[in-house]
C-alpha cells in the first residue's frame, strides 16, 4: 500500500491555527523559500540569520543589559552583552596571532559551564573555525579519545577535568582556565573581528554523540544547522507570546539554564539563542539542587526554563517548594526523554501558573536539537505525542526499505529540512548510513505519525536514555567483557521514576560456580566510562545468555516475563 500524503494536524487550537498562518504567509515574518543546500533543495525562512559571527556582533546591541549570570545562591559572575563582546574579540584575536587558529581549525573546549567555555566558543566560530564541545563528564580514556578524533589547534580546559588525564600531556597547545584565562579575554581590549567570509554551509560546531559502534562520533552542525534552529525556537517562542500574552507589569525575559554546554539543550538553545535575543541566562553553578534554583528563580525573576524530566522531576517535588515565590515562571520546556503523564500530572500541580505554557520537543544533535513541539493546549489534549513538526522541518516514518508508511503505522522516523546536519566528523560511511538519499536523516527512533502529530513507539533498539542522557549498551558490554571473570555480558534500561531509565547489566562468568563481585565491576567499568554509564543494577545467570539465529543477544528476552521468541539450539 502506498500511503498518500501526510494528513493535516487536527486538533489545533483555532486561535494557533490563525497566529501560525499570519507568521508563515508569504512576506510574513516567517515566510519560506526553497534554496539549494548541499546539492539537494529544502525548505528554509527567508529571513534567517547566517552565520554565527554576525549573531555575535549584533549582541553587542543589548548594550549593558545581562547576558548572563553564574551563580551557585551564593556567589555570581555577571557578564553584560556589551562586556561579552569585547570578552570575545580580545579572546579571538589571541587565539589567531598565538595560538595560529584559523577557518576550518579545531578549538576543543573541556570543563564545566562558564563564562569562560561561552566566550571561547563565540570565538572559535566567529574566526571560522569549529568549536569541539568535548563532554565534561567523560573519563581520561574518553578525554584522549576525543582529542585524537578531532585534532584541535588548541584546548581549552579546566584543572579538574585535566587531572582526568593523570598528569599526561593532552597533546595539543593547552589553555587552562583557571590559570591563563583572564590575560587572554582581557588582553587585547581594541581587538576587532575578523572579516573573512563565512558560508552558511560551513561547519562551526562539534559535539560527540554516543553511537552503535560503541565509541562516540562526531555530529557535525553547520552555520546553516544553527540559523535554522533559531528559527525554528524564535517561531514557537513569538507564536506562544501571541497566544498567551504576559500580563501588564510581568517582568522581562530571563531563561534559567541547568544543562552542559556540551549539549544542543545549553549550547544551542542557551547560549546562542539568548544572544541572538538579548534575554538574560542564569546558570546554576554545580550540583543541581532544587533549594538553589528556587532562590535564583525568585532572586532573578527567572520567566523560562528548559528542563529535562530527571531535573523537573527533582524540582516540582521539592518539599520547600512553596516557600518561595516562583511566579516569575512563565514557560517551561525540555526534552531528551519522555515528559510521562504523572510528570505533567505533578508540574501543573506544583506550579498551576505555567499549566497552558509546558510543553516538550524532540530532536536530536544531528538535527541541531529540534524538530517537534508540543506545548500548551496541545499538549493537555495529546499528552503522549511529541507535538507537531516546526516549520522547514519534513517529517515522514519509513520502513526498513525507505518507503514512507500510512498514518498510525510504526517505523523509523526520518527528517529532511536546513537543520540536518552535513554530516559526521571524519566519517564518511557512518554519515552515509543516516543521511539517506534527498538528505533525509534517518534518526534510527522509532515512531508513527496521528493526525500529523509524533508519537515516539522507542528510541533506538538499545538506547538507554538516563536523565536525559544517551547511553548505547554496546561500550558498556564491551568494557565488562574485557573483565576476565566475565564471559558474556547484555546491558539493558530499566525504568526509574526520576531519571527515566537506568541501567542494568545481565552478566555470565566465566566460571559458572563464581559469584563475582559487582563492586569490582563497576569499580572497572568506572575507571574507562563516564559515571551515567556505570550500571547500578546487576544480574548474574548461570545459563547462556538468549541469541537469535545470527548470534545476537535477545534483550527483550532478559526484561522480567520476557520471551525470546526462538527456540535455543541445546548445542550452541
Amino acid at each position: 500500500m502506498t500511503p498518500g500524503p501526510p494528513s493535516a494536524p487536527t486538533g489545533v487550537p483555532p486561535r494557533l491555527a490563525e497566529i501560525e498562518a499570519e507568521l508563515l504567509a508569504p512576506g510574513g515574518a516567517f515566510a519560506t523559500e526553497d534554496v539549494e543546500v548541499l546539492g539537494e533543495r529544502v525548505r528554509t525562512f527567508v529571513n534567517r540569520l547566517h552565520d554565527l559571527r554576525e549573531i555575535m556582533i549584533g549582541s553587542a546591541g543589548f548594550g549593558n543589559a545581562d547576558y548572563v549570570v553564574f551563580s551557585d545562591g551564593f556567589e555570581e559572575r555577571r557578564i553584560t552583552f556589551a562586556d561579552h563582546e569585547r570578552l570575545v574579540a580580545s579572546t579571538a584575536a589571541v587565539l589567531a596571532d598565538d595560538y595560529g587558529v584559523r577557518p576550518g581549525d579545531r578549538v576543543a573546549i573541556l570543563g564545566a559551564n562558564s563564562p569562560e567555555w561561552i566566550v571561547t566558543f563565540w570565538a572559535a566560530v566567529s574566526l571560522g573555525a569549529i568549536c569541539v564541545g568535548l563532554n565534561g563528564w567523560w573519563t581520561g580514556p574518553e578525554i584522549r579519545y576525543g582529542l585524537d578524533d578531532s585534532e584541535p589547534t588548541v584546548l581549552v580546559a579546566d584543572r579538574r577535568r585535566l587531572a582526568r588525564l593523570d598528569g599526561a600531556d593532552p597533546g595539543v597547545a593547552t589553555i587552562v582556565i583557571e590559570d591563563d584565562f583572564e590575560a587572554i579575554w582581557r588582553g587585547r581590549p581594541d581587538a576587532q573581528f575578523p572579516d573573512q567570509p563565512i558560508d552558511e554551509d560551513d561547519p562551526a560546531i562539534l559535539l560527540y554523540t554516543s553511537g552503535t559502534t560503541g565509541r562516540p562520533k562526531g555530529a557535525l552542525n553547520s552555520h546553516r544547522n544553527v540559523g535554522a534552529l533559531l528559527g525554528l525556537s524564535f517561531f514557537q517562542g513569538l507564536r506562544m507570546l501571541m497566544l498567551n500574552p504576559p500580563p501588564e507589569g510581568a517582568p522581562p525575559a530571563c531563561q534559567l539554564v541547568t544543562s552542559p554546554l556540551f549539549h544542543v539543550s545549553g549550547l544551542h538553545t542557551a547560549a546562542i539563542a539568548l544572544a541572538v535575543s538579548g534575554v538574560k541566562s542564569v546558570w546554576t553553578v554545580g550540583r543541581f539542587e532544587p533549594e538553589v534554583v528556587c532562590k535564583l528563580i525568585e532572586r532573578e525573576r527567572v520567566t523560562g526554563w528548559g528542563f529535562t524530566t530527571a531535573l523537573l522531576h527533582r524540582f516540582v517535588n521539592h518539599p520547600g517548594l512553596a516557600d518561595h515565590d516562583l511566579t516569575s515562571l512563565r514557560t517551561l520546556g525540555g526534552g531528551g526523554s519522555p515528559l510521562s503523564r504523572e510528570l505533567q500530572r505533578e508540574t501543573r500541580e506544583a506550579l498551576p501558573w505555567v499549566a497552558t505554557s509546558l510543553g516538550l520537543g524532540y530532536g536530536q544533535t544531528e538535527c541541531a536539537a529540534l524538530a517537534t513541539l508540543n506545548s500548551g493546549e496541545e499538549l493537555l489534549a495529546y499528552p503522549d505525542s511529541a507535538g507537531r513538526p516546526l516549520p522547514t522541518v519534513d517529517l515522514e516514518i519509513r520502513d526498513p526499505f525507505g518507503v514512507a508508511v500510512p498514518d498510525g503505522e510504526e517505523g523509523e522516523i526520518c527528517i529532511r529540512g536546513p537543520m540536518v546536519m552535513p554530516g559526521y566528523w571524519r566519517r564518511p560511511e557512518a554519515t552515509a548510513e543516516v543521511i539517506a538519499p534527498g538528505r533525509w536523516l534517518r534518526t534510527g527512533d522509532i515512531g508513527c505519525m496521528e493526525g500529523g502529530r509524533l508519537f515516539l513507539a522507542s528510541r533506538k533498539r538499545d538506547l538507554i536514555l538516563r536523565g536525559g542522557e544517551n547511553v548505547y549498551p554496546i561500550e558498556i558490554e564491551q568494557r565488562i567483557e574485557a573483565h576476565p571473570a566475565v564471559e558474556e555480558a547484555a546491558v539493558i534500561g530499566v525504568d526509574h521514576p526520576e531519571l527515566g531509565q537506568e541501567v542494568k547489566a545481565v552478566i555470565v562468568a566465566v566460571d559458572p560456580l563464581d559469584t563475582l563481585d559487582v563492586g569490582i565491576l563497576a569499580a572497572w567499568c568506572a575507571e574507562e566510562l563516564a559515571y551515567y554509564k556505570v550500571p547500578v543494577h546487576w544480574e548474574i545467570r548461570t545459563e547462556r545468555l538468549p541469541r537469535n539465529a545470527s548470534g545476537k543477544i535477545v534483550k527483550h528476552a532478559l526484561v522480567e516475563g520476557g520471551e525470546s521468541g526462538f527456540v535455543p539450539d541445546p548445542e550452541s
